[in-house]
């Protein structure tokens, strides 16, 4: 096939067969938000470009590097979505939720763009699943969201993952803790890579997340942040792991955990599934007391999370964590040439009935039917004869028995 009609790099094609583990981490996180008070929204796929440069960061990579900003017919700046929270935290002040009891739930998911190197389980365009709750600066906020995280992780059989858990204080709080850091950084900069000298001024805090050689010697022996929090940020922390402890929760506490983008404050968080190799980082996320002001808004907190749809169907694929083989169902229709038009007629009336069912379109013979039935897991097949004779048969257990087609849809009904 000709280059140009490939799929463009970084993105991918989603086949039939890939669907059901996709469609069960949709379906389990479903489930659990709801069950939890979460209510489902959608925002749109691109947004005013400025809202990710104030919301996210203009220091990180996201914005710097990887957005896919386009300019429209009218001269304005938009961007497809890199992230969801700025989105929720936009449509949040936009229709007056902060009118509402708060705090506010929501969760969200869908597609979302970010221009990176792709790699196993990482794409230019990626699927999420998001949690937001807007109006509280709890602790039991915090841990409510960790443990539905997790929760959602356990239930759909995800081997091997680890949660790391830090804080990064309030930004007054460690205003103090960054001027030291820029310190630390300056007195090494020449082994520093050149993105993080670049950013000393407006977030040193990045160079915990680099890659280079280098930088990552250094950042070895920096201070800390979670040695100088202050009493108020310590206790929240301290309240946030007390309540994982109790709810049975394990967790390596992370000093050097900042998370990619810049409106996080006080408590950060990231699950790594240990079978992803280099790319294992499957959700993540942390309170953003200050990002609704930030976007024009009265001081709200808020804490959010997200789960990487595309890792986390990777991390299903090898193990025996895809859950329970789906269990057989519907009916397919097997009819000679004679027949053909009373099957479709009989798949219709089933359908309408509700029931799953399906017919040859391909000419097979009553063999080859047969054979078609048990490959797309039917649970019956209907073998028509005579105009008001069929066979039903079992295709578990072989078993068979007359039936009428005219009241099929009734006899399948019956207990």
């Amino acid at each position: 096939m000709s280059e140009r009609f490939k799929v463009p790099r970084g993105t991918f094609d989603v086949l039939p067969e890939q669907q059901p583990v996709r469609e069960r981490i949709q379906a389990v996180s479903r489930r659990r938000l709801e069950a939890a008070g979460y209510g489902h929204i959608d925002t749109p796929i691109f947004e005013d470009t400025d809202l990710f440069a104030r919301g996210v960061g203009e220091s990180t990579d996201i914005v710097q590097k990887q957005m896919f900003t386009f300019e429209d017919q009218g001269g304005r700046s938009l961007t497809l979505r890199p992230e969801a929270t700025a989105s929720v935290c936009r449509a949040y002040l936009e229709h007056g939720m902060q009118k509402l009891a708060q705090p506010v739930k929501l969760w969200m998911d869908g597609s979302f763009f970010r221009h990176e190197r792709p790699q196993a389980g990482r794409y230019r365009q990626f699927t999420q699943v998001d949690a937001e709750a807007i109006g509280s600066d709890s602790p039991l906020i915090d841990a409510e969201m960790i443990l539905l995280a997790s929760d959602i992780l356990i239930e759909l059989g995800v081997e091997g993952v680890r949660l790391r858990l830090g804080s990064l204080g309030t930004p007054a709080a460690r205003a103090a803790y960054l001027d030291e850091l820029r310190d630390y950084l300056r007195s090494h900069e020449g082994r520093l890579s050149d993105d993080v000298r670049s950013r000393l001024d407006v977030n040193p805090l990045r160079a915990f997340d680099a890659d280079h050689p280098g930088t990552r010697e250094v950042m070895a022996d920096a201070p800390t942040l979670l040695d100088r929090l202050d009493p108020e940020d310590a206790e929240h922390f301290a309240d946030v792991r007390a309540l994982l402890d109790r709810n049975g929760v394990a967790y390596d506490l992370d000093p050097t955990l900042v998370r990619g983008l810049d409106y996080y404050t006080r408590t950060v968080f990231e699950f790594d599934c240990e079978s992803l190799g280099a790319q294992s980082g499957i959700g993540g996320g942390g309170r953003y007391d200050g990002l609704i002001e930030q976007l024009g808004g009265p001081p709200t907190p808020g804490c959010g999370w997200a789960l990487g749809v595309d890792r986390i169907a990777l991390a299903l694929a090898d193990g025996a964590a895809r859950g329970p083989e789906e269990p057989r169902q519907g009916v397919f229709v097997v009819a000679g040439d004679d027949r053909r038009d009373a099957a479709l007629a009989l798949v219709t009336e089933l359908r309408r009935a509700g029931i799953p069912a399906d017919l040859d379109l391909a000419g097979r013979g009553t063999k080859g039917q047969m054979k078609q039935a048990d490959r797309i897991g039917a649970h019956y097949a209907l073998i028509l004869s005579e105009e008001a004779k069929a066979t039903l048969r079992d295709m578990d257990s072989g078993e068979e028995r007359q039936v009428d087609p005219a009241t099929l849809v009734e006899t399948l009904s019956s207990p």
